[in-house]
């Protein structure tokens, strides 16, 4: 009891402080608000009504640029998220945070395989559930709460009461590639991939195998159809070194677990693409989605 009195404000500070942010990891600002940044993931679900189950198109964001899914006749949700990896889907289906249903098909790039690759800290999976909500999220609440603070001045000062609840809705659409980058801009993205990964080895890759075979089992366990997409590579230059064994290391697994793949990684025309992994969203994008229906289609076909 001596202990309790001796440092009751310290004890009220700290209760206040977790009750508060408690209260407002439920309300969830970071998902919930237009005031703070918006990742992929939550993107996804805005784009959807916030619906949490359905057939989907994963991948990273080479899924996003290639996958039109308003004009494809497979429905699928295109869930391609900005770095996203297997390691991240297998968070997904793990946490329950969606439900996929009728088929789960994968695209697989030059960087979805990538345990190196970086990655969107925001993303849900990533928080603990011991460590506070403001404290994973502080940079986005600094700045949030600078421009709150800014327009509660101006409109103090203006004396205008809607310039007081004014602000800029965060961007809630995901990044499209139009058009073709410059052949020197190109090289020099050639020369930054191999810079960040091109020594990649095994060990650079692992979890991201575990999570394949994670996912091969989940979907068995689940009855639920598994498709792999190879995603476009721009076959004007050379594949990543570390590329042909972990292509063949990927495929061994697929081929043993009877997975349907389908490999456009050197098949598209330079001319479709934006840059070295991303399709034209003019160009490439619809003859990919066209292409992927035309190969769902006639598997749906062939297992009747």
């Amino acid at each position: 009891m001596a202990f309790l009195r001796k440092n009751s404000f310290v004890l009220l500070l700290l209760a206040a402080f977790v009750l508060s942010d408690l209260l407002i990891s439920y309300q969830d600002p970071m998902v919930t608000s237009r005031r703070f940044y918006k990742n992929d993931f939550t993107k996804t679900l805005y784009h959807h009504g916030g619906q949490t189950s359905g057939p989907v198109f994963f991948g990273n964001s080479a899924v996003t640029g290639a996958y039109i899914e308003n004009e494809s006749s497979a429905k699928l949700i295109e869930m391609g998220l900005s770095y996203g990896k297997l390691t991240d889907l297998k968070a997904i289906l793990e946490q329950g945070r969606f439900h996929v249903r009728q088929q789960l098909v994968i695209g697989i790039d030059v960087h979805t395989m990538l345990d190196i690759m970086e990655t969107d800290p925001t993303y849900p999976w990533f928080k603990a559930w011991y460590e506070p909500y403001i404290y994973k999220y502080r940079d986005y609440f600094r700045d949030s709460g600078t421009e709150a603070v800014k327009q509660l001045y101006r409109g103090a000062v203006e004396l205008d009461p809607a310039e007081l609840i004014r602000y800029e809705p965060r961007w809630i659409d995901k990044m499209l590639y139009f058009g073709h980058m410059e052949p020197e801009k190109l090289k020099e993205k050639e020369l930054e991939y191999d810079r960040k990964y091109g020594w990649a080895t095994r060990k650079d890759y692992q979890d991201n195998l575990d999570a394949l075979d994670w996912i091969i089992r989940y979907c068995e366990s689940q009855s639920l159809p598994l498709r792999v997409v190879w995603m476009p590579w721009n076959r004007s230059f050379e594949l990543p070194r570390y590329m042909p064994e972990l292509k063949q290391t990927v495929d061994a697994r697929l081929q043993a677990a009877n997975v349907p793949t389908l490999d456009l990684l050197t098949s598209y025309d330079p001319k479709y693409l934006h840059d070295l992994v991303h399709l034209s969203r003019q160009e490439g994008a619809p003859v990919f989605t066209k292409e992927v229906d035309t190969w769902l289609a006639s598997l749906a076909g062939s297992s009747k």
